[in-house]
């Protein structure tokens, strides 16, 4: 099995066997204000939202994992089997080994997808990194491969940095997007894999006209701490410790979720979402909607059912939110009343004063 292939393989052995998980969301420290009298029907509430062009029936994002790997075909297939029944948005994982090798059992990684939810919301996935190497026409290929709703492009340097055979060219990234932005035949989102994106980042971004921003902030599974795994597995020992060093590296999710909202309309938060309550909490900052990605393998494992069950669970606590905030739809639960505290309410006044006054430590 090639390389690329493989690497995919050992990720999701990994996620599954060791402990890749970071805290820090900043969730902790968001309370909503409860609201004792909210003059609504519970069974009147709306959670559906518009993501990508496509209407969900809830703002939940089964986040980009698996694909690469014959091994991973039948995780993609109950995964997408399940945004099918239950209507939500799925994306793949990287599809750069669908572009790169032609392998028949390996393309049907992805492709499975789109054969068992042919009306879900789905999104493909591609690397910044490849960006110069692939050009739009390629990316446009990664859409058609799986007949997809929009393209996400992950951003990931300190994977890149922390893996053996990591691609640390992060140059010309915006212009490639930009590039991709402009010529693609679907919305573009542009996402992390797990350190956030800072409001300076997101702004750029949006200069660049893409479409949506899925910040993966720090708080939930570690790239940084996995690629610490696998090179430590082939003795490349410099790179697993400066893997370990880097592991709690990023950007908190709740305050990567502020200050992307505060210069984008159309945000998902990911990175450490582990309840309805989180979901209900980051579009309370401004969201979009919530992903969630390494809760998912385990019941993909079990089968679709399992799927199903994680999501019809945390939909029941968003919509339990959004009742005791007397928010009958999304829209308004974006406009109800929140608390920082703690770490995040310091870290977001810190980031919120004018450089020109910060006083020097």
């Amino acid at each position: 099995m090639p390389e690329t292939a493989d690497r995919k393989d050992d990720h999701i052995r990994i996620i599954e066997e060791e402990d890749v998980e970071t805290t820090g969301t900043g969730f902790a420290d968001v309370e909503l204000v409860h609201e004792a009298l909210p003059e609504i029907h519970r069974d009147a509430i709306d959670p559906a939202v518009s993501l990508f062009g496509r209407e969900l029936s809830a703002p939940v994002v089964i986040e980009s994992m698996t694909g690469g790997h014959p091994n991973t075909t039948k995780l993609n297939r109950r995964l997408a089997e399940a945004a099918q029944e239950t209507g939500v948005a799925m994306g793949v994982g990287s599809q750069r080994a669908g572009l790169e090798l032609d392998d028949p059992d390996l393309l049907e990684s992805y492709t499975v997808v789109r054969d068992v939810a042919p009306d879900a919301c789905l999104y493909g996935n591609v690397g910044a990194a490849q960006l110069a190497e692939y050009g739009v026409e390629a990316v446009e290929r990664a859409v058609e491969m799986i007949d997809a709703d929009a393209m996400a492009i992950h951003l990931n340097f300190l994977q890149e940095a922390v893996q053996p055979e990591g691609d640390v060219d992060a140059r010309g990234c915006l212009e490639a997007i930009e590039r991709v932005v402009d010529g693609l035949s679907v919305p573009v989102v542009v996402k992390e894999t797990g350190n956030g994106i800072s409001r300076e980042t997101a702004g750029r971004l949006a200069d660049a006209g893409v479409d949506a921003i899925d910040v993966a902030g720090k708080g939930g599974t570690t790239w940084s701490g996995i690629e610490a795994h696998r090179a430590k597995a082939v003795g490349a020992d410099r790179q697993a410790a400066v893997g370990e060093r880097f592991r709690a590296w990023g950007v908190p999710t709740a305050i990567s979720t502020l200050e992307a909202a505060s210069v984008h309309d159309c945000v998902v938060a990911s990175g450490g979402v582990r309840s309805g309550l989180d979901i209900a909490k980051a579009i309370a900052l401004g969201a979009r909607a919530g992903g969630l990605a390494k809760p998912f393998l385990a019941p993909a494992g079990r089968g679709t059912d399992a799927v199903v069950d994680l999501i019809e669970t945390l939909q029941r606590e968003l919509e339990t939110a959004m009742f005791v905030t007397g928010s009958e739809t999304v829209a308004a639960l974006r406009e109800t009343e929140y608390v920082l505290l703690g770490r995040t309410r310091q870290y977001h006044a810190e980031r919120s004063r004018p450089r020109s006054g910060r006083i020097e430590r």
